[in-house]
């Protein structure tokens, strides 16, 4: 069986980093785009003293989780909708791609923060003609499973 190529159009992942690298929280954050594919995006977030949410326990904040979970999703339904509307002339997939915004997410806190390095991975669920839905896992380290999300984009 032949393997599917999941790799980007150069064009398209220099989009999807000159999108992220505009959004001033997500530098804040420290949040790194370690892969784009057509099928899943993988970001990842290191762990500093300021991002802590409980201080005895050493764990990273719910809201960094959740920032986390959204970024990687929303650049995963960036990645859909601009594949989706193929047919369209670039400026007016430009155009659409500018509303892109958070509609809904759902995040499941699992197990505590605990790492020095979180890493979130997400996949498309379902893209239409003007909504995305996005299924996102977030593990440490260590392999744990600390949260996972479900967002729901608008991107048309």
């Amino acid at each position: 069986m032949a393997e599917i190529d999941t790799s980007l159009p150069a064009d398209l992942e220099k989009l999807v980093h000159s999108f992220f690298d505009r959004i001033p929280f997500n530098l804040l954050l420290g949040i790194r785009i370690d892969s784009l594919a057509s099928d899943k995006v993988h970001m990842s977030l290191p762990m500093r003293e300021d991002l802590i949410g409980n201080y005895y326990r050493g764990i990273l904040h719910g809201g960094a989780i959740s920032a986390l979970i959204d970024v990687c999703g929303g650049a995963m339904a960036m990645i859909g909708a601009w594949e989706k509307q193929q047919d369209l002339p670039a400026s007016e997939r430009m155009q659409r791609l500018s509303k892109l915004g958070t509609i809904d997410l759902r995040v499941d806190y699992l197990s505590p923060g605990k790492g020095q390095l979180f890493t979130c991975d997400s996949s498309l669920l379902r893209i239409g003609n003007k909504v995305a839905v996005v299924r996102s896992h977030l593990h440490s380290d260590s392999g744990a499973l600390v949260a996972a999300g479900t967002g729901t984009y608008l991107c048309g």
